[in-house]
């Protein structure tokens, strides 16, 4: 039996990077007083969701991931407490920005950096004006209470990502995210969607996910605002959601696995057994012609 406790978190952002970062403090002390090993914050958790304008002057929010303050805190506070932190930031790396997660482990190391793989871009999620797509890969990490895999956010719409951290050998699946509503459709909520998409990963490759957003309503620059969903949740190895947050409440969220458990779960169900990626051609390709020359 390997029993690890898993902790999502949820909570509204102000544009003070200090105050956010004390309150992302605050959660993670209360789920590691609850037992959690394994703590998530949501995506770009320092400031205001900034991608939904354009304005050259958030640019200047990234920072390298080699002596990023907040990284630090983070470490610091994860050897204290004995939990395992990813952790989001804005990376800025030579000439180029990326939306990244920092996996820190229960001991305060830096195991290493992803960096996202999708780039949404659209009213309100203008991301391609701050991020280039990562180049890392995706990648598992072998932490002090299991190996897991990172997504970010958009990341998490493509079955692909989730797949691959699972073949990887992910036991646990985690998503940070800043999703609402919609600039361009305000009646357009995609919540539900969003849940059922992440379930269907989690049933699809027999691995649980846990899934952090935030709260709250936040303006843009140009009149418009977004009010963030919440609805954070933590799905069972079969998709079933086991932890569900509201859609404003500031919360922590926990659920115990025995990794063992689900591991017999996957071996039973035989859906890496029976793969068949030579029939997968396709999926190398964007048109979904795989036999073009």
């Amino acid at each position: 039996m390997r029993e690890v406790t898993v902790a999502a978190t949820q909570m509204a952002c102000s544009d003070m990077l200090e105050e956010n970062v004390a309150k992302g403090e605050t959660l993670i002390r209360q789920a590691a007083k609850s037992g959690a090993n394994i703590v998530l914050l949501q995506e770009l958790f320092e400031g205001h969701y900034f991608c939904q304008d354009e304005d050259p002057r958030n640019l200047a929010r990234a920072r390298p991931a080699k002596g990023h303050p907040t990284i630090g805190h983070f470490q610091s506070l994860a050897k204290e407490l004995g939990v395992v932190l990813p952790v989001s930031f804005y990376e800025h790396a030579g000439h180029a920005r990326f939306n990244s997660i920092a996996i820190i482990d229960a001991d305060g190391s830096h195991l290493g950096t992803y960096r996202k793989t999708h780039i949404p871009h659209g009213f309100g999620y203008q991301e391609k004006f701050y991020f280039s797509p990562g180049d890392t890969g995706f990648k598992v990490w072998d932490t002090a209470f299991g190996r897991i895999g990172v997504g970010i956010c958009w990341d998490q719409w493509f079955p692909e990502c989730a797949r691959s951290m699972a073949l990887m050998g992910a036991e646990i699946l985690f998503y940070p995210t800043a999703i609402g509503s919609e600039v361009g459709d305000e009646q357009w909520n995609s919540a539900a969607h969003w849940q059922r998409v992440q379930q269907g990963h989690a049933g699809a490759n027999l691995t649980p996910l846990v899934a952090s957003n935030r709260v709250g309503t936040e303006a843009g620059l140009n009149g418009t605002t977004m009010e963030f969903y919440g609805s954070s949740f933590i799905a069972d190895q079969f998709g079933e959601k086991v932890q569900e947050a509201d859609r404003s409440t500031e919360t922590v969220l926990t659920h115990t696995f025995d990794l063992d458990e689900t591991a017999r779960h996957r071996d039973y169900w035989c859906v890496f057994r029976d793969r068949r990626p030579e029939c997968y051609g396709a999926l190398m390709t964007l048109d979904g012609n795989a036999r073009r020359a």
